[in-house]
Formats: structure tokens, sequence, C-alpha cells
């Protein structure tokens, strides 16, 4: 609302200089680009990251695998200190087997998240269709999330732009009116309080 009733005020005042009116005027269409084009610039990336995030899910769930592993033998066990680890961190590296899902066998060391895990003990594994441990795959709540952050990040990044090009204009201009003001106070400096010189 202030760059609306700058724009009035400077309308038809006598005391205003053309860097008033360029400001005012920068300052509204800085204003209507962050109101309206970064919104629908974050909602743009948004969907955009929404439809290759959600594509990625589906090409990960065709292509990786859950499948029952066993423990053969402990490789290491977590480190129990709350301190040190948070209970997400809780990994053991184990050497287990499984199958793969083309039928093959395999054995091999892999990180499970059992507490405290002993041979014989079954957990699921991701793995790709050769049987190659792999991460779990995204799941769409994850990818949907992930894209509303880059939605609201893109926002955020076209505000910022236009408010630091908004900056950087007005303070051209403040560089401007300083320089225009030396120039006057030069033309006027020696005369300043002589009598008879009209100041």
């Amino acid at each position: 609302m202030r760059p609306i009733s700058g724009i009035w005020r400077w309308r038809h005042n006598p005391l205003r200089r053309t860097t008033d009116l360029v400001e005012a005027w920068v300052a509204l269409v800085a204003l209507l680009l962050i109101l309206v084009a970064a919104p629908v610039l974050g909602s743009l990336a948004g969907f955009v990251a929404q439809d290759a995030l959600q594509q990625s899910v589906r090409e990960q769930r065709q292509s990786r695998h859950p499948v029952a592993a066993t423990v053969v033998r402990i490789l290491n066990r977590p480190d129990p200190d709350p301190e040190i680890t948070t209970g997400r961190e809780l990994r053991s590296r184990v050497l287990a087997d499984w199958t793969a899902p083309d039928g093959t066998r395999q054995h091999g060391p892999v990180t499970t998240s059992l507490g405290s895990p002993h041979p014989g003990d079954h957990f699921t594994l991701w793995t790709d269709g050769h049987g190659r441990t792999v991460t779990r795959p995204l799941d769409s709540t994850t990818a949907t999330t992930h894209a509303v952050l880059a939605g609201c990040g893109a926002g955020m990044l076209a505000v910022g732009l236009v408010e630091g090009i908004r900056r950087l204009i007005v303070w051209r201009l403040v560089r401007r009116r300083y320089a225009r003001w030396d120039q006057a106070w030069d033309r006027t400096g020696p005369d300043w309080g002589r009598t008879g010189t009209g100041s």
C-alpha cells in the first residue's frame, strides 16, 4: 500500500524529483511481482518437482523389491551410548543371506536396523532385480513434501531476487540524488551567506 500512496503523494507535488517518482514506481512494480509472480513461480516449480518426484517414486517401486534376509553373523554392533547416537542411527552391520527377486541366492555384508541382531534373525532388505542392495524407495508422501519445499524455495528465491533488484535500483537513485546535491552545493557554496548574492 505504501508504494501506491507514494505515487499518489508525488503526483502533483512541486518538490517531486524524477527519482522520487521512479522510486515509487519501482516499489509498486516490485510489490506486484512479489504478490503475483513469486507465488506463480513457486507453484510452477512445485508442480514440476511433484511430477518429477512422483515419476521417480513409480520407477523406484518397479525396480526395488523388499526381500527377507537372514543374519548369518554380526560384523559390528551399534554404539549403545545415547549421547553419541540417536535411535534412528542405531544400525548394525551383519553378514546376511537373501534370495533375489530373480531367484538367485545372495550373500554379503549389509546394514540392518535390528537393535541386537543374532544369527538366524530375519529382517527386510531392499534390493534391485538382481539382488544388489539398494536404499528404500521414496514414498509418495515424502516426494510431495519435497515438492512443496521446492515450490516454497523457488517462491522465496523469486521474492529475494525482486527485492534485491529493487534495492539496487533505489541505491543507484540515491547515489544520483547525492551527486546532484553535491553539484548544486558546488555551484552555490562559494556565494553562501554573502550579502547581495541572493542567497
